[in-house]
């Protein structure tokens, strides 16, 4: 299976349960990787045969806009579904995290995988 991917996409926004998370917007950080709906384009060389990762921040940086999440687990899952939904992916895979949540942790997220990778 031929893959994009997407690596250290940063976006502002309002996530978590806790009180002040929910005023007080934070960077997240993601990694994606995508599967490609088979390899026309690695034959063809043309965008229109392959998925547009350049389509896939700007859906991505539109979700956050118009949703909030409280766990990191429902943004992955929306993020999945939408990547599936509207690109025809057959599979994807994201890690989401939060920089830099707590004393003495770097970043700490989840790994959401959705599909079958062929």
């Amino acid at each position: 299976m031929d893959t994009i991917f997407i690596s250290e996409l940063r976006i502002k926004t309002l996530i978590g349960i806790y009180e002040w998370e929910q005023q007080v917007p934070q960077t997240i950080q993601l990694d994606l990787e995508v599967g490609l709906p088979g390899e026309h384009a690695s034959k063809s060389g043309r965008i229109g045969d392959t998925i547009d990762y350049g389509k896939i921040v700007g859906r991505i940086e539109q979700l956050f806009k118009e949703q909030h999440f409280s766990l990191l687990e429902k943004a992955g899952a929306a993020i999945a579904e939408v990547i599936m939904r509207e690109f025809k992916a057959p599979w994807v895979k994201i890690s989401i995290a939060k920089l830099a949540p707590l004393k003495n942790v770097k970043r700490l997220g989840v790994t959401i995988e959705r599909g079958e990778k062929q």
